[in-house]
């Protein structure tokens, strides 16, 4: 960053300007101190250049061309949004726009339930699924070194989660796009680390909410308002 350029990290979360007036948002609108779309330039003509790949540009095409079919009468004037897909209707019609016919679907052991159904679902709409659980391989969580203090269930030889061997029969097994469900978290990032093929999300997992993360946000100046207060978690 060249002298007296404005070098406060970027904080798009605390803006407080009216959304339609941020300058994301429109020509004529502002931006807060730090605004990356006002102080960011270099990086944001990097990054624009990524979309020159023919495979890139193709991919971010059909994903905004998918965001937009998910609200109906858009031809209305004033436009009000009217959401109509759900996710896992979203991801199939968008995985049909990329022409995958292959997809994996990693998920934790304790959405076995849900997993069976989102893969007959996926399979109804006609793709081969190759479905991985978070305990394949049966790897002791001793090997990357957990004391017995530090499992769940004591005094057994318990499993660790691999999202590394799942990422890894993916890539095997030459899936084109992934699908995650339910894994926790960490566990996630190296999946998405590994993953040779795009993935996405389906549900992230919270065992307290029913894997609905935002029931914590949305309760946060109320029932839930011991969130902001780390001291009583």
């Amino acid at each position: 960053m060249k002298k007296g350029r404005d070098t406060t990290p970027p904080s798009c979360a605390a803006c407080d300007l009216e959304v339609a007036g941020r300058i994301c948002m429109s020509a004529e609108g502002a931006g807060s101190k730090g605004c990356p779309t006002l102080t960011r330039r270099e990086i944001l003509i990097e990054a624009n250049k990524e979309y020159e790949d023919p495979k890139v540009r193709e991919f971010a095409r059909q994903a905004s061309i998918q965001e937009s079919e998910c609200y109906a009468n858009r031809d209305q004037r004033p436009y009000v949004l009217q959401p109509t897909k759900t996710r896992i209707v979203e991801i199939c019609e968008f995985a049909k726009k990329m022409g995958y016919k292959r997809l994996g679907l990693a998920f934790c052991i304790g959405l076995v339930n849900e997993a069976g159904i989102v893969e007959d679902i996926l399979k109804i709409h006609g793709f081969e699924v190759v479905s991985v659980l978070c305990k394949a391989g049966r790897t002791p969580k001793r090997e990357i070194g957990l004391k017995e203090k530090e499992t769940i269930f004591r005094g057994m030889d318990e499993a660790m989660c691999n999202p590394i061997y799942q990422a890894k029969l993916f890539n095997h097994e030459k899936t084109e796009f992934n699908i995650l469900l339910g894994l926790c978290v960490g566990h996630d990032s190296l999946l998405f680390k590994y993953s040779e093929a795009p993935v996405t999300v389906l549900a992230a997992k919270d065992r307290v909410t029913g894997h609905n993360p935002l029931a914590a946000i949305y309760l946060s100046a109320s029932y839930y308002a011991k969130i902001k207060k780390p001291e009583l978690l």
